[in-house]
């Protein structure tokens, strides 16, 4: 499918208004895939009670996909549909429950298995709408993601189970059909308006483009495992051995316009990451500025995740530390941003794709930096806010990578890149209310060397990607 096509189809859908409103949501905020999921916390009588006050809530999806590869390297596009409910009953004594599941099918799609012939690379984008564990079967889809018990007193809570968490490490990262969804037990607990802590401990995933719950060491390897510190492939898929992952955050306020974020994720037997995340906002002309600082360290645990160092998913040698920071001013139409980001060369961050995005203030919707070391990011974002519910969102970054030949630190074989996003969201009102929209257009030029190998050139570099997507939630 070639370039005028694909974007002439695209523009099609955008004006019969298809899309989605907050794709990558913020990582600051709780998961917001299903409509008014807060709700009152008034007690029922009876058990009786709280399953008839429960609330329902539903959620269709469409999304179209197309990439246009450079001169004869294989285009790819897909279409896919999907819809599901939830349900929580209302609390009883403190206690609610929650269940959701969703069904998504193929809704037109070019041959999504057909490897292209100058690489013999598989399809990258566009397969993942669907399930990347079983692509012989792409016709019909299905999961449970939520299904939970919840405590709630107050502003205190906490949920067991299958459920959705929003964090740096592990997160919605809902760009394709369904978001990842973790299971495990999750607290939140603020202690005052200045500060609080959340806590969990994870053991399974349903990660993002799959349909079934793995164990959480099962889950490192479902997607492109990539190369290994020798050159080879990594090898590490279905050889993670773990009991489960720790995540903490202490979150203070000690000033106003002052907020400091602690988070610390321990993979037992595999890696520790603390991350120290330092924002501050103050008045500036007829709007706000803000400033922002994330610095983490990165180090091996226990045997990083095999007892053979071939079959291991952490093979850095040395600690990984990684700074970046953010400079931006805001008002109601506009939001302005320069950020940067830095990791070391001592090895590559890493963090399982499985488990959600990058948290980078330089992060860019379809692409990403984990797996990757000496790495310089630079990324200009603006939003404009036409109105209350149209927006538009452009983004330019260049990210400077080790070279594609340089193992140890380039895990995916990416070269450097300049990326520009563009990004137009829509919120329908009145009789079409609940339905929002969003055309996401990427362009990927090539910054670094390739040695005339086109394997580090197809779904990497000299591409463009268009996504448009439906959203409808009640």
């Amino acid at each position: 499918m070639k370039r005028q096509n694909v974007l002439f189809v695209g523009i099609i859908f955008l004006i019969f208004g298809t899309g989605l409103f907050g794709q990558h949501q913020d990582l600051k905020e709780k998961p917001k895939i299903w409509q008014s999921e807060e709700k009152s916390v008034t007690d029922s009588m009876t058990l009786l009670s709280a399953f008839k006050k429960g609330k329902v809530n539903g959620h269709f999806r469409y999304f179209f996909s197309a990439t246009d590869n450079k001169g004869d390297l294989s285009d790819y596009y897909a279409s896919a549909v999907g819809g599901g409910l939830r349900f929580e009953t209302a609390t009883y004594k403190g206690f609610s429950s929650g269940i959701s599941g969703f069904y998504l099918f193929n809704a037109g799609s070019g041959d999504l298995l057909k490897k292209d012939s100058l690489t013999g690379q598989p399809n990258r984008y566009e397969i993942s709408l669907f399930d990347l564990t079983n692509t012989e079967s792409l016709e019909e889809i299905n999961r449970v993601e939520e299904f939970f018990i919840k405590y709630q007193k107050n502003d205190f809570k906490v949920t067991f189970g299958r459920q959705l968490l929003n964090t740096p490490f592990i997160n919605l990262q809902d760009g394709r059909m369904r978001p990842t969804a973790a299971e495990g037990f999750w607290v939140e607990a603020p202690v005052s308006k200045m500060h609080g802590f959340q806590l969990g401990w994870v053991y399974g995933m349903a990660p993002r483009s799959t349909s079934k719950w793995y164990d959480i060491g099962e889950s490192v390897g479902l997607y492109t495992t990539g190369i290994d510190t020798s050159g080879e492939r990594s090898k590490y898929s279905k050889n993670v051995n773990t009991k489960g992952a720790f995540l903490f955050n202490y979150h203070l306020k000690p000033i106003s316009g002052l907020e400091i974020n602690l988070w610390n994720l321990y993979f037992d037997n595999v890696f520790n990451i603390t991350l120290l995340q330092a924002e501050m906002e103050r008045s500036l002309g007829n709007g706000t500025g803000y400033l922002g600082s994330q610095n983490a360290m990165q180090v091996k645990v226990g045997q990083g995740g095999n007892v053979d160092s071939e079959k291991a998913y952490y093979q850095n040698k040395n600690n990984v530390f990684i700074l970046g920071g953010r400079l931006g001013w805001k008002n109601k139409k506009w939001d302005h941003s320069l950020n940067v980001n830095r990791i070391s060369d001592g090895g590559k961050f890493l963090m399982p794709r499985e488990w959600g995005r990058d948290y980078f203030y330089t992060f860019m919707p379809r692409e990403r930096n984990e797996g990757q070391g000496d790495v310089t990011a630079i990324v200009v974002k603006s939003l404009y806010k036409m109105n209350k519910d149209l927006s538009v969102i452009a983004m330019l970054g260049k990210v400077h990578l080790s070279d594609v030949e340089n193992f140890y630190l380039n895990k995916y074989g990416l070269p450097s890149y300049l990326q520009l996003n563009m990004d137009i969201r829509y919120r329908f009102s009145g009789w079409l209310q609940g339905l929002e929209a969003q055309f996401l257009f990427v362009n990927k030029w090539k910054q670094g060397e390739n040695y005339d190998n086109l394997r580090y050139v197809i779904h990497k570099v000299d591409m463009q990607l268009y996504n448009v997507i439906l959203n409808f939630r009640f």
